[in-house]
């Protein structure tokens, strides 16, 4: 697997302060995305040994929330072998961490990958420019849901998945609209 950057006390891609794991790799390609650098799955750097203690070194400050995975796709196939690996040593070494995760494909096809037994939040669905809104919780356009995974694991298959939060335009912030 290969990375662009790890980001340190991240406020912006999940609840918390957050480290941010961007990774190489992506085939949904969408128009206006905000990091096509990281689509060339073979762009970037390797992530080996030393970016993973720095990725754990993070990980091990006590006001860290967790860490979130994007990029690129961290759910692009050349990257979920080495996505799976990662997310059971961090739960391992870091059981009280949440782990989210940003990718372009839908809940409906991914609720089956085994990664989703690691991962707290996911964000899924491609961006669609022509529903972009500055105004939603942690996604970029309407189209794409904050899922709480455990959650909607413990759902029916084709059940509709739990949202983690709704959006702003919900009223999910109390008072934000006026």
């Amino acid at each position: 697997m290969r990375y662009h950057n790890i980001t340190k006390d991240d406020m912006l891609n999940g609840d918390g302060l957050r480290t941010v794991l961007w990774v190489s790799g992506c085939s949904h390609c969408c128009k206006d995305c905000q990091n096509p650098i990281t689509w060339d799955p073979n762009g970037g750097l390797a992530f080996d040994d030393k970016a993973k203690q720095e990725l754990f070194a993070e990980l091990s400050k006590d006001y860290i929330s967790g860490v979130t995975l994007s990029g690129g796709d961290p759910l692009y196939f050349g990257n979920r072998s080495d996505i799976l690996k990662l997310v059971k040593e961090i739960r391992e070494l870091f059981p009280c961490k949440t782990i989210w995760m940003y990718t372009g494909d839908v809940w409906e096809n991914v609720r089956g990958d085994s990664i989703m037994r690691y991962v707290d939040v996911l964000v899924d669905g491609e961006f669609q420019v022509d529903k972009k809104d500055a105004q939603l919780l942690w996604k970029g356009s309407s189209n794409q849901r904050v899922i709480d995974v455990q959650r909607s694991l413990a759902l029916p298959q084709g059940a509709e998945p739990v949202l983690h939060c709704g959006d702003y335009s919900e009223g999910w912030v109390k008072g934000w609209k006026q």
